[in-house]
């Protein structure tokens, strides 16, 4: 039999550290938006040359590179200006170079597993835990050739990474490879310029506390009135004192406004990033800010009151909820979602999806609700599952990330605890044993509703498997007596039967007696009382 991998306890996830809200520039004039695009792309140059930089310096970076850099792009824009864009320079470089220590990561399991598989005979079949020999000759040569390619990628990322050296595309590098196939990517020049210009462009601002309404370089005041502090070569187009430009436009905030406006009021500090959407031809501003993460309750604390267990998967999500001693309760619910289109509208359906999920939590009373712990990163590879084309995309399909990061964040906005729990085996455990049992003709039980009650009794600490069934008569006890087997860790007996007092009569019935707990006094064989007798007759 395999040996089963240990169990990571359940544990209650983290709230949100921060938030972001947008709204839309309702209102602008023509000089407004010729201001705004200006205003964009003077920054955006200064930001590409910065980010130009950085990457020349590697790793030699210093402090005082750091300050070279900020006092240049000061004498062309303002100090405000200089520390947004330096820092934005600096958060691209370091995400740049944790995706290229995934690449590596990714590369070296990659080659791995091509290598394991070319050691194998052709046709070998393989396990669970790894995969066996590829099917044909042709197949072997060709992964064989791929090999040398992953093998040459690998060293070059490693000479990268040592050297400190790092591609960074301002402007994301699928546009970038799609001006030079407009017709796929269903553009003309003159669109995939547009797009191109609006996605380099520059106009964000970090917070400041003790300014007034949190930000002195992008301020929007209580009324939705926005201003921005002009560059210094821009400067001729204010229209308010101190080189600031009022926007006829107005602002407001239908989600989390009031907390946004006891911030600004408050002078607490709140980033702001205005962008342009070229398909919409419309302006946005981003507000956000960062806050202690909620603390967390503890996990018994979460359990009062039940738990619903949720498996997540490629097209919907099932839902069971259970009670304090893990029993399913009602009938399970199934919240599906369409992941195909655009992101925007990937993103809306995990929403939606969630909505209605934390929406029946609260119509339920339970507050905590259980998820399992996934992370596919490894799982999805072409060298390990090979020609299994739809169950690769099966994996990546399921918004694991995504719906992990969105569940806190609204749960956390509900007043709903979020546990986390391992993935290990809860589908295999739980169609074993709770699919069957809970399929009658009026209800289908499906392996993912069956999962969702082993995540639940796992986030509870319960174990996935059912109590046992009362044995058929004549079997040891009689049916009705024993309803759950003793822990495999008590090694002791049961203790005596308790005497329960009553009327006297001729008769003394069960447990009554001064011998009820005595087994030897018991009639059977091979007992003390059976030698007793033997000696007497003697």
């Amino acid at each position: 039999m395999a040996e089963l991998r240990p169990i990571d306890p359940p544990f209650v996830a983290l709230g949100p550290s921060g938030v972001a809200i947008r709204d839309r520039f309702k209102g602008l004039t023509a000089e407004d938006d010729k201001v705004l695009c200006l205003v964009g792309l003077h920054l955006g140059s200064l930001a590409s040359k910065d980010l130009a930089a950085r990457c020349r310096d590697g790793l030699e970076h210093s402090t005082d590179t750091w300050a070279a850099r900020k006092r240049e792009l000061t004498s062309q824009s303002s100090s405000r200006w200089a520390g947004a864009i330096t820092k934005a320079t600096h958060d691209q470089w370091a995400l740049a170079r944790r995706c290229q220590l995934a690449h590596i990561q990714n590369l070296e399991a990659g080659i791995k597993t091509i290598r394991h598989r070319l050691s194998l005979p052709i046709g070998e079949k393989g396990s669970k835990k790894a995969p066996g020999g590829y099917r044909s000759k042709q197949e072997w040569f060709a992964k064989a050739r791929r090999l040398q390619v992953l093998e040459d990628r690998l060293e070059r990322e490693r000479t990268d990474r040592e050297a400190g050296r790092v591609r960074v595309v301002r402007g994301g590098k699928r546009l970038a490879r799609a001006r030079h196939n407009l017709g796929a990517a269903q553009l003309t020049e003159t669109g995939w310029r547009q797009r191109w210009e609006a996605e380099r462009w520059f106009i964000q601002a970090d917070g400041e506390s003790g300014k007034r309404c949190g930000n002195e370089t992008i301020r929007v005041t209580p009324d939705g009135e926005v201003s921005i502090k002009l560059p210094a070569p821009l400067a001729h187009l204010a229209n308010a004192k101190h080189g600031r430009y009022v926007f006829a436009a107005r602002v407001r905030f239908p989600h989390r406004g009031q907390e946004w406006a006891n911030r600004i009021e408050a002078n607490r500090a709140v980033a702001y990033r205005i962008h342009y959407d070229v398909a919409r031809g419309r302006w946005y501003l981003t507000a956000s800010w960062q806050y202690q993460p909620t603390k967390t309750i503890p996990i018994e604390a979460a359990l009062a009151e039940g738990v619903i267990g949720v498996d997540t998967n490629a097209d919907h999500i099932a839902a069971w909820r259970l009670d304090i001693h893990g029993n399913p309760i009602g009938q399970p619910r199934r919240f599906f979602y369409d992941l195909s289109g655009t992101a925007e509208h990937r993103d809306a359906q995990v929403r939606h999806t969630l909505t209605r999920l934390l929406n029946w939590a609260k119509t339920c009373g339970v507050r905590t609700v259980a998820i399992e712990d996934l992370d596919f990163g490894a799982e999805k590879t072409r060298e390990k599952h090979g020609r299994k084309k739809r169950f690769r995309q099966l994996i990546s399909g399921m918004p694991t990330g995504k719906l992990r990061a969105r569940l806190t964040s609204m749960a956390d906005a509900a007043g709903i605890a979020i546990i986390a729990v391992d993935p290990a085996y809860t589908s295999k455990w739980g169609a074993q044993h709770w699919q069957n049992p809970l399929t009658s003709s009026k209800r289908k039980t499906t392996r993912h509703d069956a999962a969702s009650i082993a995540i639940g009794r796992r986030a509870q600490g319960h174990p996935i498997r059912r109590r046992t069934v009362p044995p058929p008569h004549d079997q040891s006890d009689r049916v009705g007596h024993r309803t759950v087997q003793a822990d495999r860790r008590a090694h002791g007996c049961e203790e005596l039967r308790p005497r329960i007092p009553g009327p006297r009569t001729r008769c003394a019935g069960t447990g009554c007696g001064a011998n009820t707990g005595d087994q030897c006094a018991q009639h059977r064989s091979g007992h003390a009382a059976e030698h007793v007798q033997l000696m007497l007759s003697l």
